[in-house]
């Protein structure tokens, strides 16, 4: 498999993961006060999970870029 499809592929399996963060997050939200003390945990996760999905959206870009 070229470097391009793992990137692409990768891109795909954060995308999956920060979407899944995304809603748990949503959920918390919906539900407060109930379960507060999670926000930081929740929110930190999603923030990490959106962070990786944008440096790999970057590379990949740089790589479609470079061809």
């Amino acid at each position: 498999m070229s470097d391009f499809k793992k990137l692409q592929k990768k891109v795909r399996t954060l995308q999956s993961r920060a979407g899944t963060a995304k809603m748990e997050l949503h959920d918390l939200a919906e539900d407060l006060p109930v379960n507060w003390t999670e926000i930081k945990v929740v929110a930190k996760k999603t923030f990490d999970a959106i962070a990786e999905l944008d440096a790999a959206k970057r590379e990949l870009s740089a790589s479609e870029n470079s061809s």
